[in-house]
Formats: C-alpha cells, sequence, structure tokens
C-alpha cells in the first residue's frame, strides 16, 4: 500500500501522505531548497521518517519504470 494517497478536494487532489494533509510536493520543495530531511519533519510532525523514505523510493521507482 502506497504511504501517498489523493484525496478528492484537497490541494486540487495532489498526492499527500496518508494520513495527514502534507502534500508530497512539499517534502520535494524542501530538498530542492538544500533543506535537510530532518527539517522537514520537524516541520510536519505527522510525516513520519519512514513514510517520507518510502515515498521517495516510490518516486524514483515510477521515475525509472517510466524513462525504460
Amino acid at each position: 500500500m502506497s504511504v501517498l494517497v489523493k484525496i478528492h478536494g484537497i490541494y486540487g487532489s495532489e498526492p499527500v501522505f496518508r494520513n495527514t494533509r502534507v502534500p508530497f510536493q512539499s517534502l520535494l520543495d524542501y530538498l530542492e531548497r538544500g533543506q535537510t530531511l530532518d527539517e522537514f519533519l520537524d516541520a510536519y510532525p505527522t510525516v513520519t521518517r519512514e513514510d517520507a523514505i518510502t515515498a521517495l523510493e516510490e518516486a524514483r521507482s515510477t521515475l525509472v519504470a517510466h524513462l525504460r
């Protein structure tokens, strides 16, 4: 089961972390700005480290599969 879900009406149905309203894009934005995973987790305590890492791994797998 994915740690990311789309909920109609929340953030334009962008993927959010399951059981939260935290968009996956927020994690990507933090990392793109050079901030750490710990800084993201401090800002969004409803997201677990395990879920953040799993979401990044899922995104990587999706991208790699798309490029093949």
